[in-house]
């Protein structure tokens, strides 16, 4: 076992204080009191306890997400994805797409993707965590993650977001930023949009958090009511529909395939990116062979993309028969909606999963942290999510839980920052129970 892997089966350590935690999350008077609001609505959100990570898993994950960036970005690829997509996905104005996330679950023989995701949720939220937990931990800072700057990280997002407005529309002044979703005050992860209102604001940017349906498009400009008299330079888009198809969303549809309104991420994003039939493509070594991608490029995606396949009825039987070693997951979801383990599947659900629109994985067990829960040793799943800005990393964070999926309902779980280590191989025989006493509140 390496450090890492012992540290996470063995190390009890809490190392978050929730008055450091309350420093990292209200940073304004007008976020005061956000964080006693998480701990009666999200009890779960945030965990006591960091995940360690060895660098070589570290570097495995920049480096398949580097591969996986340049496979889409070959006009062979681009050309199949977009078959799959609805028109608007046609539409190239130039953004990349904010906060691309990159999921994986760590095995023995190295990371695993499971998913990506065009509008991954949680990365202001995670840096203030790693923030928080990092002040506790000043002993051991040469051991912890050089690859992102938490002291700088939201001068990085901030400069992501300008970015995606200069690649279209040049060296104009980006003024106005509305973030919107469906009734934003309700989405689980509403804390996150005022942090990311704060941070425009504190940036000389006017910014302000909208409900998508309450967008206008009149004289050739997109409207909200929480910019009264300004119109929307950008949009930091955190809806799911993301086809931008719903009557609801009719507004900010016009704007985007009128050019009027710089939107990050896009349809163009998911299609290219978070379309689970990609995992097919990425994982499927003679075809990206015949496109001329790189032996190296195919090695390392061969290694980390889990077999995919479309479910099908012609194939029901043998699907059925294999559902064990399976996990089922529709093209378009998010969140581990409608996600199902092979050996949990009924009937009825499988069913409904045969009528179309589902890809089949290769089952990728997670691996572990062993957390203290109200006194008891408790070993829970992780994953480890990539957020990332055209093919870089800017932060690693983890969840986790127990389930079938991901969620934020388990006690001692939820998001936890990532600390990579030196590369130092412990024996076996090393006990459990085995901590940095540094890290130790």
């Amino acid at each position: 076992m390496n450090l890492a892997e012992t540290l996470n089966l063995g190390c009890l350590c809490r190392t978050l204080s929730p008055e450091r935690l309350r420093k990292q999350l209200e940073t304004d008077p007008c976020l005061q009191g956000m964080l006693d609001g998480l701990a009666t609505t999200h009890p779960h959100l945030f965990s006591e306890t960091a995940v360690f990570v060895d660098p070589g898993m570290r570097a495995t994950v920049g480096q398949a997400i580097a591969a996986i960036e340049r496979v889409v970005a070959l006009p062979a690829y681009q050309q199949l994805a977009l078959a799959n997509a609805s028109d608007i996905a046609g539409h190239n104005f130039g953004p990349a797409g904010v906060f691309m996330g990159y999921d994986f679950h760590l095995g023995t023989d190295g990371p695993r993707l499971i998913e990506i995701n065009t509008n991954a949720g949680g990365a202001l939220l995670n840096a203030a965590l790693a923030r928080a937990h990092r002040e506790c931990c000043e002993p051991m800072q040469g051991l912890m993650d050089a690859s992102s700057d938490l002291p700088l990280i939201n001068q990085t997002f901030v400069t992501m977001f300008r970015t995606e407005w200069q690649a279209q529309r040049g060296e104009q002044t980006l003024r106005t930023v509305l973030i919107t979703d469906d009734a934003p005050e309700t989405q689980y992860l509403a804390p996150e949009f005022a942090l990311a209102r704060q941070l425009f604001l504190a940036h000389g940017i006017t910014a302000a958090v909208g409900d998508a349906r309450e967008l206008q498009w009149k004289d050739g400009a997109l409207w909200h009511p929480a910019l009264p008299g300004v119109a929307v330079d950008l949009v930091y888009n955190r809806l799911t529909d993301f086809s931008l198809s719903e009557p609801a969303h009719e507004a900010l549809r016009s704007a985007y395939v009128a050019g009027a309104a710089v939107v990050t991420p896009h349809p163009r994003a998911h299609a290219l990116f978070a379309d689970k039939r990609n995992l097919i493509t990425l994982g499927d070594d003679a075809l990206l062979a015949t496109w001329g991608v790189s032996t190296d490029d195919r090695r390392i995606l061969q290694a980390v993309v889990p077999h995919t396949e479309l479910v099908g009825a012609e194939h029901a039987d043998d699907l059925w028969a294999r559902r064990r070693k399976l996990f089922f997951k529709p093209v378009a979801g998010y969140g581990a909606k409608a996600a199902y383990r092979g050996d949990k599947l009924t009937r009825g659900v499988w069913a409904d999963i045969l009528g179309g629109g589902f890809i089949a994985q290769a089952l990728v067990p997670p691996s572990e942290r062993l957390v203290d829960v109200d006194g008891v040793a408790t070993r829970l799943k992780l994953d480890i999510r990539a957020y990332t800005y055209r093919g870089q990393v800017q932060l690693l964070a983890a969840r986790t839980y127990t389930g079938q999926t991901t969620n934020f309902r388990t006690a001692g779980g939820g998001f936890s920052p990532v600390v990579v280590l030196p590369a130092l191989q412990l024996s076996s025989s090393t006990p459990q129970g085995t901590c940095m006493s540094a890290c130790a509140t």
